[in-house]
């Protein structure tokens, strides 16, 4: 048995002594981490995709690591890659505008700079962070993984490093641009909690410095990028805004079982270089200029592929192997490796998304060229949709009106010249391919035809909202079951009911002695279509039932206020909304004052540059840059001034509900 007292004292120091050698050693892991802390931003991203036939805006944030005074920031290329504003947020709140100077999807790193002229000249500082060695990092080395998680503010969470080669499979493969991550990455795998918006931001190890660029989630693993790669990738991307890379069109993966050492060539690209070199699916490539190399598993591949990439293009390689296990070599110029696509852009007279091809795409194709504008998305309803055949994603246009498109800007200057100084649209004889067939089809381009609605003959109107008097209401409200007619349920203001004093809850069975034949749920019309039988100006007596009486009132009949969809309206296509004048149906539902002036929302485009900005359909906009938008020629006026002067921001008051806010519009103005 244990003496109780030692047996205090033992618990106490088992249970104590450990707390506080932990509590000291996370004091001083926290000052390293501080100072790496400090030099983290979160990056507010305005960026655009291609999608249904139109450049969609869209925001999101991320987080970057300022690496130098210049203010060098290093992120991922999927936080800002396709970025057209940026702006990066201090861990004390200040903010700025950045650059982007360059992004590399095959790596996924982004390199931007800080508009630090802009900051005041008594501004303090910056901080920055230095890279560590990816390669001296071990697994079970305690790391820090920092960032903006779902755009909060900048945070810090602990893990340990648990993996030195950390790859996706090829079932989940991640792929940006087209291009796939994992054929030069292999991540630094790590335990840290990461989430939404933590890419980008670094891995910091206990001596603060960066050992990782912060990239994926997976299950409960992170994944960086190692901290040499991305020096090396960011330093070439500050330089030249991009990389150079030699290509060689050989498909390699690890070795099959019976095999033991070496790299399989899993196939060859048709006319590059690796095919021009001679070799063929199945040969074993043992060594690159003499040097030993080997991929018995996936993630033995991306040391290879980082070697042969990082050649400059036309570079000699001398490979060595065995073919049907007869020793073989083979000699290799490397080429320049074009991104797998190029970037979209939007034809808007189209009402489509091209892009040019690559010779990836153009081989991925089965092209003979890079010639012809290929279609990456098309908009629903548009022009080249409502053709007859209609343009699908992947067509490959070839021919306008006879002239041969063999890249965007040809296609861009033809339909420009077809359309100038048009003011309907213009049919054009387009040339296309799909698969191995070519088309032809007529496609009207240019400027919308101005909608013309019809106009519905002015009508008297009482201003009122009925109900029919059912039977089964009748005998509730103690009347006969048999009665006819309709309930008023509401008196709108300033009508001809109002002033007529009818009042919601009237019961109006005759209209100058004729029965209002109104007693099933379906004879919504009827009492709407007796009004309508009568002149503007009209007096009309209504028999009613009120508070158990019979009383005749006379009303003069008016004019029908302007219906929602004959008022005069402002579209907006660069911002991409639409306004109308408020209608007397607006003034009412929304209770608006008649002295109150303003402009509907009726429609705000989604991923357009006022759905980015938070304007929603059903807003009243109130003032334009502290303007007051009296009506819809006051609005056209204040935004032909805006659209010719082409400011930086613009500002919408509106009023939401019983609330009122200001909106900021940043948008990228086009230069044309």
């Amino acid at each position: 048995m244990f003496n109780s007292s030692k047996t205090l004292v033992f618990l106490f120091l088992s249970f104590f002594i450990p707390k506080l050698l932990r509590a000291n050693d996370e004091i001083k892991i926290n000052d390293r981490v501080n100072s790496v802390y400090q030099a983290i931003v979160r990056i507010e991203v305005v960026s655009e995709r291609g999608s249904n036939g139109r450049m969609q805006k869209s925001g999101s944030t991320g987080s970057g690591v300022i690496i130098d005074q210049s203010g060098l920031v290093v992120t991922n290329h999927h936080v800002a890659g396709k970025a057209t504003r940026l702006t990066c947020r201090f861990y004390d709140g200040e903010e700025i505008g950045a650059d982007l100077l360059g992004a590399d999807a095959l790596t996924d790193l982004a390199v931007l700079r800080l508009r630090l002229q802009d900051r005041p000249a008594n501004s303090k500082p910056i901080r920055t962070a230095v890279f560590g060695d990816s390669d001296a990092v071990k697994v079970g080395d305690p790391c820090f993984a920092m960032g903006s998680p779902a755009g909060l503010s900048q945070s810090v969470t602990r893990g340990i490093i648990s993996n030195l080669a950390l790859i996706s499979n090829r079932s989940s493969s991640f792929r940006l641009d087209g291009e796939n991550v994992g054929e030069l990455v292999r991540w630094l795998g790590h335990d840290a909690v990461i989430f939404p918006g933590n890419s980008g931001g670094p891995l910091v190890n206990q001596r603060g410095e960066i050992i990782g660029i912060n990239e994926v989630a997976i299950a409960s693993l992170g994944g960086a990028i190692p901290s040499n790669l991305a020096k090396e990738i960011s330093s070439e991307l500050s330089e030249n805004g991009f990389i150079e890379r030699s290509w060689t069109g050989l498909e390699c993966q690890p070795i099959l079982k019976e095999i033991e050492t070496g790299i399989l060539v899993s196939g060859v690209i048709e006319n590059s270089p690796a095919e021009e070199a001679g070799f063929l699916p199945g040969d074993l490539i043992s060594h690159l200029n003499d040097k030993r190399v080997d991929a018995k598993i996936p993630e033995d591949l991306p040391p290879f592929h980082q070697i042969i990439s990082s050649l400059p293009p036309g570079s000699e390689v001398r490979l060595t192997g065995f073919r049907e296990n007869k020793k073989k070599t083979w000699r290799l110029i490397t080429q320049k490796r074009e991104p797998a696509y190029q970037p979209e852009k939007e034809l808007k007279s189209w009402g489509l998304t091209v892009r040019d091809f690559t010779l990836l795409s153009s081989l991925e194709s089965r092209r003979s060229s890079k010639n012809g504008v290929q279609v990456h998305s098309v908009a629903q309803g548009g022009p080249s949709y409502s053709a007859k055949p209609g343009l699908l994603n992947n067509d490959v246009i070839t021919e306008v009106n006879g002239q041969t498109i063999t890249q965007v800007d040809d296609l861009i200057t033809v339909s420009q010249s077809l359309t100038k100084d048009k003011t309907v649209p213009v049919p054009i004889l387009v040339q296309f391919e799909r698969n191995l067939a070519n088309y032809l089809t007529v496609i009207k381009i240019g400027p919308e035809a101005e909608e013309k609605r019809p106009l519905e003959a002015w009508k008297p109107w009482l201003g009122v909202s009925t109900q029919v008097l059912t039977n089964d209401l009748a005998e509730a409200l103690g009347l006969d079951k048999t009665a006819r007619g309709v309930r008023l349920s509401q008196v709108f203001p300033n009508t001809p009911a109002e002033r007529a004093d009818l009042r919601a809850g009237d019961l109006i069975f005759r209209i100058d002695g004729q029965l209002v034949q109104a007693y099933r749920p379906e004879d919504v019309e009827v009492f709407g279509n007796m009004i309508k039988q009568y002149r503007i100006d009209s007096k009309v007596i209504f028999e009613i039932w009120r508070d158990g009486k019979l009383l005749e009132l006379q009303a003069t009949l008016d004019k029908r206020p302007t219906p929602a969809n004959e008022l005069p309206e402002y579209e907006d296509k660069d911002l991409e909304y639409t306004v109308r004048e408020l209608s007397f149906a607006d003034r009412v539902f929304l209770r608006i004052p008649p002295d109150e002036n303003g402009v509907l929302v009726e429609n705000v485009e989604s991923a357009g540059w006022a759905s980015l900005a938070g304007l929603r359909q059903g807003d009243i906009l109130l003032k334009v840059n502290q303007h007051p938008v009296l009506n819809i020629k006051a609005m056209e006026r204040l935004m032909e001034k805006i659209h010719l002067e082409q400011p930086s921001q613009v500002t919408f008051f509106v009023q939401r509900g019983i609330h009122t806010l200001f909106l900021e519009l940043e948008p990228e103005w086009d230069p044309s």
